[in-house]
């Protein structure tokens, strides 16, 4: 399936390819850029808060690189659960989802 908008859809009901991978591009490199920072905190930063954040900023990466991939295959924004298309709305704000949000919450 591709990311490009069918002739029938209107502009705002599918990202592009290209919008798709600007996001996770933007979003990839803000987790980068905080766990740089985590690394420059040094010794005297909590340690607790600092392991958390840094397993949860990496999580994230990996989600994005998940998506980078979902991309390439022609999957990206399809839902992994239903395989509904995801909303635009969805996917500008939470680029690297892999659900739904019915099927989202019915994972959690």
């Amino acid at each position: 399936m591709s990311l490009d908008s069918p002739r029938t859809a209107t502009r705002h009901e599918r990202l592009t390819a290209h919008e798709a991978l600007q996001r996770l591009e933007h979003e990839r490199a803000s987790r980068l850029t905080q766990l740089r920072a985590i690394g420059e905190a040094g010794p005297d930063a909590e340690e607790q808060v600092m392991s958390a954040q840094k397993a949860t900023i990496g999580r994230v990466l990996k989600e994005v690189e998940a998506a980078v991939a979902r991309v390439g295959d022609g999957t990206y924004g399809l839902c992994g659960n239903c395989s509904k298309p995801i909303p635009v709305e969805r996917l500008e704000i939470l680029p690297h989802t892999r659900f739904c949000v019915p099927c989202q919450r019915d994972t959690v």
